[in-house]
């Protein structure tokens, strides 16, 4: 096997990872430390799993276009990680369930609304459940995937070069 193709394959693998990485993390808060997600911050799980789904068929096919469907899907992700943080900063707002908006409260009748269990398993996108130096769990997601891009990027450009 070439030197480009084995660089094109290690780069898709280590993004690949990456995205594992972040899912196990976000796993790991919901199951073991007992964030439940809010609606958000299950989409922004959507393109890790994408990611990690073309991390496979890319080490076994190292491809510019799978490294670019790579970088895609974790932009995407990026894409909604910032939605969530505006969200969560009141930089804008949102019209979703999970926000809190008033057409939710409105589908409900008085005595829904005065029952303590009914919304239990709501969680707002608008509070921040967890941060580390000030950022939040979508933040630190936006960062790292644009980081994980980044490794895409490379690993399309690697295979783009001729050994």
């Amino acid at each position: 096997m070439d030197k480009t193709r084995m660089q094109t394959r290690m780069l898709i693998a280590l993004a690949g990872a990456g995205s594992a990485a972040l899912l196990l993390g976000a796993f790991g808060f919901q199951y073991l430390g007992g964030l439940a997600p809010c609606a958000m911050c299950l989409w922004q799980r959507w393109p890790h799993a994408v990611a990690i789904a073309l991390a496979a068929v890319g080490i076994a096919l190292p491809h510019a276009l799978v490294a670019v469907a790579g970088a895609v899907s974790v932009l995407t992700g990026a894409g909604i990680a910032l939605l969530h943080t505006g969200v969560e900063r009141d930089w804008w707002t949102l019209n979703l369930a999970c926000t809190g908006g008033a057409e939710d409260l409105g589908a409900m009748d008085v005595t829904a609304l005065l029952d303590p269990t009914q919304g239990a398993g709501i969680v707002l996108c608008t509070e921040v459940a967890w941060s580390f130096l000030g950022l939040s769990m979508a933040s630190w997601n936006g960062l790292a995937s644009l980081v994980l891009a980044g490794v895409w990027i490379a690993a399309a450009w690697s295979s783009l070069k001729k050994g």
